[in-house]
């Protein structure tokens, strides 16, 4: 770079990059803060309120008191001019380091300084820290002076002129928020609001700040404390403010890894230390005011919302207080990283990047009395609020917990009490307090000096001057005589230095190891959750190339797996957190570090693994739920203590500079000015260990700095044996003893494309890289909502593609093909990040905000308006799904299709109590009846509504990219989801049942009183009676889930009571579900098999229409009851001999059952649906025990009669029960076992008060065996009973001892799982 400083090219390892002035330029006189008054002005504008007090074209706003108005501050000075590796960006600079603009007080105001820190994070990721320190500088300019007092004239005569509004819309509170707001207390404002030239001394705000590529937090702040000093003392410092300056940005380098450093400001020597590269990354913003601003549990659930990464923003009058919150917060996220926006301090202009529809942490300066109700936020569905001063946290809905929540609050606890840090209200052990108090006393007694206060003999009452108590005592002791001597403070000796410092020391020394050691535990917390992660990762590309090629495309983690794994309190959070892009991001690390050099915070974490599996000494397990504390919070503690009580490096001292005479004089309270000719260029290289001008070594530098800006932090990068400083940096040093460190080689970097890809990385589901803070032209505002825009809809593209993937992914499953890759709680996750997703769609450019919920309320609008187009009973759009028919039976009334009517059914759940609440619900629904789409599109065709409720640049209101959204949702409608019917399991659901009979060959009707009781997977509705001649019924009971069974029965009355039924169709009125229970069966007696009531399996309907994408792909049929044309002991309807399964076939078929049913088991059991379906169904086991029975079953009629299943058994029970069976010892107690048992359950079931038909008491017969574990010693017993030999042919397979033990040896198997039978099977059945 043409434009760099002589000497910046030792940027990447010095301790400062720039030293920075910002004020008040005279010349340019009072500006008012234009972006800030513009914005107002929209916003006034927006919601109709009067202009008149509001002048857009200066800013000014003559409502407010000009001292309290944000006036134009700019950058007076910056050291050097630029830095290569970090060019200085003035706009963002000079916005950081004065939020709220310049501020003016009085005499009568408090001026006390004020530190504050920021952040600056480049849209590569890389992270810039300032440190500011504010204070106020009497103005001496006249014309200043002059320009208040004429705007204080014009504010009086407004107030007299006018009456302004008191109200205030949203954005006027979020703007206000940031005015200008201290420790002054409103009574004083009102007091002292006022300015005379002649009476009053008028001051301006002014900052001085150091940029740095480290956070050392405490050592910069005092740094600018001294250096405040050095202005504000009635004695020059020792040395030109220059030589300070020019010291700390030339001078003092950045500590090695591992090592602690000493360097020199105006009056005292700083400390500051680095950690290694095994330890933790540098923090030094303080846990402690973390911890005592806003209370453990806050932090807990504040890190949960950051982990899951939604929307923070944090509140506070205090910008230092922001950024401690936030720079803490993330620092705990070790080993991931927020990948998202990230601004920390948000300045008052830039209240618009709150829009912003993406995940985000940002702080926002509020005004003292700021009332939290009042302010009202962009978007708030999936928002964290958190209110540092007041110590309140507002949480999103559905928010899990933290795994093993109470553990690490427990192990916190103790280490906060053993610090004696209490909660925010809390009052403070006595006892700690007062051995705090004398402490700090005994050390102002020995400490021989006050300060940084130079004077060799200070009397105390004159130091103390201005405190009221002492004024009090110091009265008192004039009035009775007491003469009060004065105390010496003279100069520290060399011996003193030590001793003056020890308060110090140990508070800082308490700081660092409390940071440490809550560091630890929540690393190890993660190390414990993580400890098998390797396990999981899917390597399926062998190179890199390949694998970036085909990254999207890419499932890089086991989640099924890994979820499978975890005890199932954690699953809520485990499931979300996986889907996060910091944990994508840290997997795509582990997996390129394979190929290139591993990521750093990768390396600090693997190695943390490695060395716990090395102590365990078994084999790590599945997650243990019990909690596991961290063991090394002492050790780590010890190597910081070490660090800081023996200092590796010290800076060479300030000195003189070769700078002119007479410039710059000093004049206490004033920053003179200095000489930029001195501060722009640093020292020559003239290191004799390295080679001067060295090409190659800078190149070499540019290469690492380039990574370290990339996120790959050098202060984790791993030294060598010994101490070593990179090139250009030896001069620097001031060693204790022996030669020179050598000079260490840069490492392998990563290659070009891996680091084009991790920038792309960073970008993916990101949707927009981090907003500048400089350029905030109309143009660059555009672009950046463009960029929203785009972002939005990959997002909404990825989030159904993978959607859709992995739920045909497990269709195919169901259908044999591959093996399963989501679970129901990974599909759950998926449709709540879709409701983040179109949440955060309908927030982007909204106009103004209606409640929480930007889609709700829009959807509430179109309600509205609904209604008043009477004459419009439906749209075209709602008119052509009205057409959807089912591709099976058209007996039941269609049900009309209506966004509004879905809508009302929301609105009716009493469940839901906001309005996120609802407009998920809604989604959900939707998605559910495959209308998301369609509803969507009905909703946007209101172009009106739209245009009046969402600006220009609105995601909603971009043609292209909204169709191609609808698009994208229309594909979900190829699968089925039941997410809102197993989500919302306690509402209270219609149902329209209706039975259908076979009219040909029965009555259209039957005059005995019907019944019918459904049954689903949640629940069933209890026996209901049908009205008499209907065949139709409408009930309400709560939600049943997907419905598995219906039992119909009748009580056989009436002169027509035989009555053959087809099926029977029952429909959710609220999903539009509709279920076929086909039955082909006749209920009564004297027919069939005298069956008075039948258990049907239910079979979900399909919709098919001319634009269904569900019809290529769709949900496969579950199993239904076996029809007449499966129960071979019957004839046909028409009279045909039925084509009967050979014995292969048979056996295949009750493997196939078998083999359903422990895969069923095998399933998580919330994922694991109905077992009724796998025993009675189409293809279940006791279909599959009929083929077995029915084979070589002997002539099914006999003089007419129908000979059943049941018969041949009650045959055996008689037998067993008539006849004295003798065999071995051994063998009679089985046997005995097995005929007791098969004639207890089989007289139990004769004797039950059901009329279930001899087809239906060999089905309930079967799964009771099967529940009991008795069936293989019955179907033992039956195949060794001489009876078979009367009832079956010598072919039968029952008669074969082989295929017939082979079938014992298969039943075995279930014997294994426990089975619970549904309610509707065993009913009146006593055993």
């Amino acid at each position: 770079m043409s434009g760099t400083a002589p000497g910046a090219s030792a940027a990447p390892c010095r301790f400062a990059h720039y030293f920075v002035i910002c004020g008040i330029e005279p010349d340019s006189g009072l500006e008012a803060d234009e972006l800030t008054a513009l914005y107002r002005w929209l916003e006034a504008d927006l919601h109709g309120r009067s202009h008149s007090t509001t002048n857009q074209a200066s800013g000014e706003n003559f409502d407010q008191s000009p001292l309290r108005r944000n006036f134009k501050s700019k950058v007076l000075a910056h050291y050097p001019q630029n830095v290569e590796w970090n060019p200085f960006d003035q706009d963002a600079v000079n916005m950081l380091c004065m939020p709220k603009g310049l501020s003016f007080r009085t005499q009568a105001d408090n001026r006390d300084p004020q530190f504050h820190s920021f952040i600056i994070t480049r849209e590569d990721g890389s992270r810039t820290y300032g440190f500011v320190l504010t204070f106020y500088e009497e103005v001496t300019c006249k014309q200043i002076c002059t320009a208040m007092q004429t705007l204080y004239q014009m504010h009086n005569a407004e107030q007299y002129s006018s009456v302004c509004a008191s109200s205030s819309c949203s954005m006027d509170s979020l703007a206000s928020s940031s005015d200008e707001g201290d420790a002054t207390s409103l009574s004083k404002l009102h007091r002292y609001d006022t300015y005379d030239i002649s009476k009053d001394t008028l001051y301006v705000s002014k900052s001085i700040c150091l940029i740095t590529p480290l956070p050392f937090t405490q050592a910069c702040k005092r740094y600018l404390t001294q250096f405040y000093t050095a202005i504000t003392s009635q004695q020059p410092p020792p040395l030109p403010l220059e030589s300070y300056i020019y010291n700390i940005l030339y001078e003092v380098p950045l500590p090695p890894p591992g090592r602690s450093l000493k360097f020199y400001g105006v009056y005292d020597s700083i400390i500051c230390q680095r950690p290694g590269p095994h330890e933790l990354p540098l923090l030094d913003f303080s846990l402690r005011e973390l911890f005592e601003q806003l209370g453990l549990d806050h932090i807990i659930q504040l890190f949960t919302c950051v982990l899951l990464e939604m929307q923070i923003l944090l509140y506070s009058q205090d910008c230092q207080r922001l950024m401690t919150v936030a720079d803490c917060i993330t620092a705990l996220l070790f080993p991931f990283q927020w990948q998202h926006v990230y601004v920390p301090i948000l300045p008052a202009s830039l209240i618009h990047f709150l829009d912003a529809p993406v995940p985000y942490l940002m702080g926002l300066q509020s005004k003292e009395g700021t009332d939290r109700s009042k302010l009202e936020l962009p978007q708030e569905a999936n928002l964290c609020f958190v209110d540092i001063d007041n110590h309140f946290i507002e949480l999103p809905e559905d928010f899990p917990q933290f795994p093993n929540q109470l553990g690490l609050v427990r192990e916190i606890a103790e280490v906060l009490l053993e610090f004696g840090i209490s909660s925010p209200g809390s009052q403070r052990d006595s006892e700690n307090s007062t051995k705090l108090k004398n402490l700090v006393l005994d050390e102002l007694v020995n400490d021989k000096k006050n300060g940084n206060i130079p004077s060799n003999t200070i009397n105390m009452f004159e130091l103390l001057k201005g405190n009221e108590t002492i004024a009090r005592l110091q009265a008192l002791a004039k009035r009775t005589g007491v003469v009060v001597e004065t105390m010496e403070i003279g100069s520290p000796t060399v011996n003193d230095e030590k001793d003056s410092k020890l308060w110090f020391r140990k508070e800082e020394m308490q700081d660092y190891k409390l940071n440490v050691q809550i560091r630890e535990i929540f690393a190890n917390h993660f190390t414990v959750m993580f400890a098998e992660y390797e396990s999981f990762i899917i390597h399926s590309a062998h190179d890199l190339e390949s694998w970036l090629t085909n990254r999207e495309q890419m499932q890089n983690f086991d989640k099924a797996s890994f979820l499978s794994d975890q005890p199932e309190p954690y699953l809520p959070f485990l499931s979300h957190f996986i889907e996060t892009q910091m944990f994508a991001t840290f997997i795509d690390n582990k997996i390129m570090s394979q190929w290139e050099e591993k990521d750093p915070l990768l390396k600090v974490f693997d190695s943390r693994l490695e060395k716990m599996r090395l102590y365990n000494v078994r084999a790590p397990s599945l997650w243990s739920p019990l909690y596991q504390k961290c063991s090394i919070l002492k050790e780590s503690a010890q190597a910081v203590e070490q660090r800081l009580a023996k200092i590796d490096h010290t800076a060479i001292h300030p000195h003189l500079l070769d700078m002119k005479i007479g410039q710059g004089k000093y004049e206490q309270g004033f920053l003179p000015k200095l000489q930029s000719d001195v501060l722009s260029s640093g020292p020559t290289n003239n290191n004799r260990w390295a080679s001067r001008n060295s090409t190659t070594q800078r190149r070499k530098d540019r290469v690492r700095q380039h990574s370290e800006h990339l996120g790959l932090d050098s202060d984790l990068r791993e030294p060598s044996g010994e101490p070593f400083v990179w090139q250009n940096s030896m001069a620097f040093w001031e060693w204790d003893q022996g030669p020179p460190p050598p000079v260490r080689p840069p490492k392998k970097s990563f290659s070009e494309c891996c680091l084009k890809y991790m920038q792309e990385a960073r970008s993916l589901g990101k949707n927009l890289r981090q907003p500048k803070l400089s350029d905030l032209s109309p143009a660059v505002i555009a672009q950046t909502n463009w960029k929203f825009v785009e972002g939005l809809l990959k997002e909404c593209r990825m989030k159904t593609k993978r959607m859709l993937v992995d739920k045909m992914g497990n269709e195919a499953v169901e259908l044999g093909h591959g093996e399963v890759n989501i679970t129901g709680l990974e599909e759950n996750t998926l449709i709540a990040s879709l409701c983040d997703l179109l949440e955060r769609i309908w927030s982007h450019g909204l106009q103004v905000k209606q409640g929480k919920s930007a889609l709700w309320s829009h959807l509430h609008q179109y309600q509205e308006w609904e209604k008043k187009q009477e004459q419009i009973i439906e749209s075209p759009v709602a008119a052509g799904a009205e057409r959807r028919r089912s591709d099976t039976a058209m007996s039941l009334p269609l049900l009309r299709v209506s966004l509004v009517q879905d809508m009302r059914h929301i609105q009716n759940m009493s469940e839901i109590k906001t309005d996120v609440g609802r407009a998920r619900a809604w989604i959900r629904l939707s998605l559910e009846k495959k209308l998301l789409s369609q509803h969507l599109k009905q909703l946007l065709c209101y172009q009106g509504l739209t245009k009046k409720l969402y600006k220009r640049y609105a995601f909603l209101r971009c043609e292209d990219e909204k169709e191609q959204f609808l698009f994208h949702l229309l594909s979900l409608n190829a699968v089925d989801y039941f997410c809102f019917t197993n989500v919302f399991t306690t509402i209270i659901i219609p149902y329209r049942s209706m039975i259908i009979p076979i009219k040909k060959l029965s009555n259209a009707i039957t005059t005995s009183n019907l019944w019918i009781c459904v049954s689903g997977e949640l629940g069933d509705s209890g026996v209901m009676q049908i009205p008499k001649n209907s065949l139709e019924m409408t009930f309400e009971c709560q939600n049943l889930g997907k419905l598995t069974t219906v039992q119909i029965g009748h009580d056989n009355s009436g002169l027509l009571a035989n009555w053959l039924v087809d099926c029977v169709m029952v429909r959710n009125e609220i999903t539009g579900h509709t279920y076929r229970f086909p039955c082909g069966r006749w209920l009564g007696k004297g027919v069939d098999d005298g069956s008075l009531e039948r258990i049907l399996i239910g079979e979900l309907l399909t919709f098919v229409s001319e634009d269904d994408l569900g019809k290529q792909s769709r949900t496969p049929p579950q199993q239904k009851s076996p029809t007449m044309t499966r129960r071979l002991s019957l004839p046909s309807l028409g009279g045909k001999s039925l084509t009967k399964p050979n014995a292969g076939q048979i056996q295949e078929g009750i493997g196939e059952a078998v083999n359903n049913i422990v895969k069923h088991f095998h399933k998580p059991e919330k994922e694991r649906g109905n077992l009724t379906v796998l025993l009675c169904g189409e293809y279940g086991l006791v279909s599959a025990l009929e083929q077995v029975f029915h084979h070589g079953f002997k002539s099914s009629r006999i003089f007419q009669k129908n000979i059943f299943i049941w018969d041949f058994i009650e045959s055996a029970v008689a037998y067993f029960e008539t006849t004295d069976q003798i065999g071995t010892e051994g063998d009679s107690l089985l046997r005995l076992s097995a005929y007791k048992t098969l004639c207890h359950y089989v007289n139990a079931i004769n004797t039950a008060p059901r009329n279930i038909g001899k087809d239906g008491k060999f089905q309930l017969l079967v799964c009771l065996g099967t529940r009991d574990r008795l069936l293989p010693q019955w179907i033992s017993a039956l195949a060794e009973c001489p009876t078979i030999t009367r009832m079956y042919e010598e072919t039968a397979l029952l008669r074969d001892h082989i295929v017939a033990n082979s079938l014992i040896r298969v039943l075995q198997i279930l014997e294994e799982f426990n089975i619970t039978l549904e309610s509707s099977l065993a009913k009146g059945i006593g055993i």
